[in-house]
């Protein structure tokens, strides 16, 4: 499979957007680790293209008080492969996730 020739400009539109995204995950990121936005507000926004994209583990290390073997705990402990998105969780997933962070 051969990849689609792209304009100068369509390569720099797709570069500017995928770093427009890697700073939105990271603004966010750094707010939850703050404690300015809670696990529940990011929940709620799970359909928006930023959150849904991002891995839960990600989400949950960057906690207040979260680590990594904290985090991969609370995956194991719900059912969670350590690769999946938040886009991918299942409603009882986030339920259980909901019930134990909040």
């Amino acid at each position: 499979m051969t990849l689609p020739e792209l304009t100068a400009e369509q390569r720099k539109e797709y570069l500017e957007r995928a770093a427009a995204a890697r700073k939105a995950r990271a603004d966010l990121r750094k707010s939850l680790k703050e404690g300015t936005t809670t696990f529940g507000d990011v929940m709620k926004r799970a359909e928006d293209p930023v959150v849904a994209r991002m891995k839960v583990l990600t989400l949950l290390e960057s906690l207040p008080g979260y680590g990594k073997a904290r985090a991969q705990a609370i995956l194991e402990e719900v059912g969670i492969a350590p690769t999946r998105k938040v886009q991918g969780l299942g409603s009882r997933q986030r339920a259980e996730l909901m019930d134990i962070l909040t």
